[in-house]
């Protein structure tokens, strides 16, 4: 443990306050809700406060030429591996405004929190690590390796476009020795998460008039058929830290007016995967259930399976560096933060399947994330910044 006096990153966070608190609350008067609002903004701002900081920042584009990222590098003298800071700059839809107890882009600071969406998740730690930045480029000369700050504007959208664009961009992915994802939460370090099978069935019934004297196969209830089939599964209970498989319907399309039979029918199918069942398993399941259902309607086409989403599930060892980095340097400052395996999957399972490790949370202490309300603890905010500054540290002695 150490004493808030002798910590020279906790004294530097707790120095750093009001800055890394100024240039949170001005990104979160920017609007930035992933598939809704421009980022040139946002963009504008945080590129200026970089570059009068030397960090010399980049932005990354898709193929259409849309923003999706911003980046910026800290090379160290020595050779190393290369660690990613990484956070997501825009967020969650607003909601109804209505009900905040502040507009949410006010960034209002009362009682010992800053409000506004993206407060917490995740552009307080956007304004963390370009402090923490700013802080490396004067110690280039005594640090091994580089650092990356990721800040991505393409997440909440769920296509992860600036972390896919930075890594496809890598000649060497393997030199990246981590990512920490600056997602918050101060009371657990996530080290993996279960993984994730997403499908989309396209059923297929017979067309025909419903007031017809000839009944023909519904594919509406062709679907239903398969639905209660998979989620009458068994799935396998928790397991070396994950949680249980677990097996969601999310969407159902079908039909239009009243008079047509409907000929097609469209299932979207969520499946969480785990240790002890993969995404070959889960990918198993579901066509055997669909199989069976097909045999037990002859006059339709056989189901078709499109393949969405598939993502492993994952989890770093207690030897990895980077858990071990963070954790230590949680409880040196008086953090009891334990490693968990989150049940939602994270950007973390798309890097395990590049064989990127990565943490996928740890930060200041919030409420109402992607609700009402969204808002984070204002002392908690120091610490979490000192704990990555020595993690950092650690990492690239």
């Amino acid at each position: 443990m150490i004493d808030p006096d002798t910590s020279p990153a906790l004294r530097r966070a707790r120095t750093d306050l009001d800055s890394v608190l100024a240039l949170t609350r001005d990104l979160v008067r920017i609007p930035t809700r992933g598939g809704i609002d421009t980022y040139d903004a946002a963009i504008t701002h945080l590129r200026g406060w970089m570059d009068e900081r030397d960090l010399h920042p980049k932005v990354l584009r898709d193929g259409t030429g849309a923003a999706v990222a911003l980046t910026a590098d800290v090379r160290g003298r020595y050779p190393g591996p290369t660690w990613v800071l990484d956070a997501c700059l825009d967020t969650a839809p607003f909601g109804d405004e209505a009900v905040w107890t502040h507009p949410p882009t006010s960034g209002m600071v009362q009682d010992g929190w800053l409000w506004g969406r993206g407060a917490a998740d995740s552009k307080v730690a956007v304004a963390m690590f370009c402090h923490l930045a700013a802080y490396l480029r004067a110690d280039a000369e005594s640090l091994r390796g580089d650092l990356v700050l990721l800040f991505d504007l393409d997440e909440h959208t769920g296509h992860f476009g600036g972390a896919k664009r930075y890594f496809a961009a890598q000649d060497t992915p393997t030199d990246i020795g981590g990512v920490m994802i600056g997602y918050p939460g101060m009371d657990k370090l996530v080290i993996g998460g279960r993984g994730v099978y997403r499908v989309r069935l396209r059923v297929h019934g017979v067309a025909s008039h419903s007031g017809g004297s000839r009944s023909t196969a519904n594919a509406i209830s062709k679907a239903s058929a398969i639905i209660r089939a998979l989620e009458g599964e068994p799935l396998p209970g928790p397991a070396e830290g994950f949680g249980p498989g677990k097996l969601t319907v999310t969407s159902v399309e079908a039909g239009q007016g009243f008079s047509v039979v409907p000929d097609l029918c469209t299932v979207n199918v969520d499946v969480r995967t785990t240790a002890t069942f993969t995404g070959d398993e889960a990918a198993d399941l579901v066509a055997a259930v669909v199989a069976k259902v097909d045999a037990d309607w002859p006059d339709t086409a056989p189901t078709l399976i499109e393949a969405h989403t598939r993502w492993p599930s994952y989890a770093l060892p207690p030897s990895s560096p980077l858990r071990s980095a963070l954790v230590e340097a949680a409880h040196a400052h008086a953090v009891p933060v334990r490693p968990k395996i989150a049940g939602p999957s994270n950007i973390g399972n798309y890097l395990a399947g590049l064989g990127i490790p990565a943490t996928a949370g740890f930060g200041p202490v919030y409420e109402g994330l992607h609700a009402t309300d969204e808002r984070v603890r204002l002392d908690s905010v120091p610490v979490a910044q000192a704990v990555y500054e020595q993690a950092i540290r650690t990492l690239m002695r």
